[in-house]
C-alpha cells in the first residue's frame, strides 16, 4: 500500500445502537486481496488488501444482516473482486459495479444474476480522470434494460454544473455521501441549499447520509456532520441510505472506528420508524426487490 495510506481500525468498539434486524450497510467495499485481484495499474492510489471475509466479519461485529458492495477506484472496471464476494455472500449482498462503454449487454447480465445492482460514475477529479458525457449516457441506456440505478460521486463545489447532466440520466440516481458538503459553511449555505433542492425537485434522486468522518472537522467527534445527514433524513425520509465507507479508503485525518460510526445513526435518524426506513426498508426496495 502507499506509504502515507491508513489502514482500517484493526478492532473496532461494539456499537452501543443496536441496527433493527435486517439493517443494511450500504456502502462498502473490498480490496483485493491484491495477489488474487491485483489493483489496476493506473491507479490513483493503492490501499491495504481489504478482504470478504473481513467485510462480513464486521457486518456480524456491528450487527448488520447485509452489504451492498461498491466497486472502488483502484480497482477500475476489474470488477472480479467485488463479483467474487458477491457469490459468496449469495443473497447477503448486492454490488455496484464501476464500467465503461465496451461492457456487453451479456456481459452485464451475468453481473446482474451475480447481484450487481447499479454502476458508479465518479466525478471526483483527484479519484479518477475525465471522462465524455457520452459515455455515461451509453452506459446509462444498457443498465436502464437490466432496472439497474446510478451511484454518483462528487463534490459539493461541481454540483451545479453537473445537475443537467444528472437530469438526462433518466434512472435513479444515488449521491455518494450528501454530496460532499463542506460543514464549516452549515445547512444553511447555498451549496447545501442547492443539494437539498436538486432532491425535492427530482424525486428519483436518493442520497447516502454517510462518511461523517470524511467530512467532519473535528474528528472523531462527528457531531458538526449530524444536522446535515438529519436534514435529508427528515426531508426525504424513502430516500435516503445509509454505510460504513468500509475499509474507508484514502482516509487523511485519522482511522474511523465502525462502531462509533454506528453509534452516529439514532442521531441522524431519531425515530425507529426513520431508522427502519434507513437501514432496512430504503436498501431493500432499492437492490433487493
Amino acid at each position: 500500500m502507499d506509504k502515507d495510506y491508513l489502514p482500517f481500525h484493526p478492532n473496532p468498539s461494539k456499537p452501543t445502537y443496536q441496527a433493527p434486524e435486517g439493517a443494511v450497510d450500504a456502502h462498502c467495499h473490498v480490496f483485493g486481496p491484491a495477489d488474487k485481484f491485483p489493483y489496476h495499474p493506473k491507479r490513483k492510489y493503492t490501499p491495504c488488501d481489504a478482504s470478504k471475509e473481513q467485510l462480513f466479519a464486521l457486518r456480524d461485529h456491528l450487527g448488520f444482516s447485509r452489504n451492498v458492495i461498491v466497486q472502488a477506484s483502484c480497482h477500475s472496471t476489474d470488477n472480479a473482486a467485488l463479483i467474487d464476494a458477491l457469490q459468496t455472500a449469495g443473497e447477503l449482498a448486492r454490488g455496484v459495479a464501476f464500467i465503461d462503454d465496451s461492457f456487453t449487454i451479456e456481459q452485464l447480465q451475468e453481473m446482474h444474476d451475480a447481484g450487481v445492482r447499479g454502476v458508479r460514475f465518479n466525478f471526483v477529479k483527484r479519484l479518477v480522470d475525465s471522462t465524455p458525457r457520452e459515455v455515461f449516457f451509453s452506459i446509462a441506456e444498457k443498465i436502464k434494460t437490466l432496472g439497474w440505478h446510478i451511484v454518483v460521486y462528487f463534490e459539493a463545489p461541481d454540483l451545479e454544473e453537473l445537475i443537467p447532466f444528472l437530469k438526462e440520466l433518466g434512472t435513479t440516481i444515488v449521491v455518494d455521501h450528501m454530496g460532499r458538503p463542506d460543514v464549516a459553511k452549515g445547512v444553511d449555505h447555498p451549496d447545501f441549499q442547492r443539494f437539498v433542492n436538486f432532491m425535492a425537485e427530482n424525486d428519483n434522486v436518493w442520497c447516502k447520509v454517510s462518511c461523517p468522518e470524511r467530512l467532519t472537522l473535528q474528528a472523531p467527534d462527528y457531531s458538526d456532520v449530524v444536522p446535515f445527514a438529519k436534514t435529508l433524513v427528515e426531508q426525504f425520509p424513502d430516500r435516503v441510505l445509509w454505510g460504513t465507507d468500509w475499509p474507508h479508503p484514502n482516509m487523511k485525518s485519522h482511522v474511523p472506528d465502525d462502531g462509533h460510526l454506528v453509534d452516529v445513526i439514532p442521531m441522524i435518524a431519531t425515530t425507529q420508524e426513520l431508522q427502519h426506513k434507513l437501514l432496512v426498508d430504503n436498501p431493500m426496495r432499492l437492490y433487493w426487490n
